[in-house]
């Protein structure tokens, strides 16, 4: 018979369980922000995926019911609770989406919000939590990635803001859509008409052919438009690497580009 082995030699002395908790610490340190990072860029791309769900259901809306519709961009205060009225900020965004009830795009030539009696709701009103809407550098046009992504029309007058959604609180020239639209619409929307929480001043338009317009009539169709995303923490933005404060900044974040043709409003996702 085989005597069973001493006790002593199957532990652990002191110094080798030092060298584990050292070796376990270690990999922690390096693992820990890694995983951080994977999370931001999940984040980041869900949020992608949510405005680009939600600029498909109101195309489909507006078509499949021979109508018009819009989405509202808002951006608030992410550090805080939401507030009525709205406290305006960085790091939340807030989307809305309507229809017209009577298939017309019921503004005439005089501004002026349109009247929430004669919209109804599309889907429910969606907040995405951590994100800012910056104003990137403009994409080459040469290629499918990130920085090659399709170049956005020039015009002399706003640059390369008629054609994107990014720092909807800046002061213009550094702000896109580069003016509010004439025919904002609030949310909720209702008969009778309800008190206001959000008014939408940036807003993109869908015509019963499926057509996409910044700002309803105010602009002309473009060719795409963009909107960028940026992670934030709470109202903490990242900041540019260059052209900080500018139309064109370039950053070294985590970055998504949704962009959305004019005439097919075909909606594509750019990620870096």
């Amino acid at each position: 018979m085989i005597p069973p082995p001493d006790r002593k030699t199957l532990a652990f002395t002191l110094i080798e369980l030092v060298m584990v908790i050292g070796i376990i610490t270690l990999l922690t340190v390096f693992l820990v922000p890694a995983f951080t990072n994977l999370r931001r860029t999940s984040d980041l791309t869900a949020a992608a995926y949510t405005i680009q769900g939600l600029l498909e259901q109101a195309r489909t809306y507006a078509k499949v019911n021979n109508t018009y519709g819009w989405v509202g961009f808002y951006e608030e205060d992410g550090s805080i609770a939401s507030t009525v009225p709205p406290t305006a900020g960085h790091g939340r965004l807030v989307l809305s989406s309507v229809a017209s009830l009577d298939g017309t795009p019921i503004y005439s030539s005089a501004p002026g919000p349109i009247d929430p009696t004669r919209l109804t709701q599309v889907g429910k009103l969606v907040k995405i939590d951590n994100v800012h809407l910056p104003l990137f550098a403009i994409g080459t046009g040469t290629g499918d990635s990130f920085d090659t992504r399709p170049a956005l029309q020039f015009e002399p007058v706003a640059g390369y803001n008629y054609s994107r959604f990014g720092e909807l609180n800046a002061a213009t020239p550094h702000t896109a859509p580069y003016s509010n639209s004439q025919f904002p619409f609030q949310y909720p929307v209702g008969n009778p008409a309800p008190l206001a929480q959000y008014t939408f001043l940036k807003t993109l338009q869908f015509s019963p052919r499926g057509e996409s317009r910044i700002n309803g009539n105010n602009y002309d169709i473009r060719r795409v438009v963009e909107i960028g995303l940026l992670q934030t923490r709470g109202s903490a933005v990242p900041i540019a690497a260059q052209g900080a404060g500018t139309s064109t900044a370039v950053y070294n974040n985590d970055a998504v580009a949704v962009q959305i043709s004019g005439l097919g409003s075909v909606i594509k996702l750019y990620r870096r």
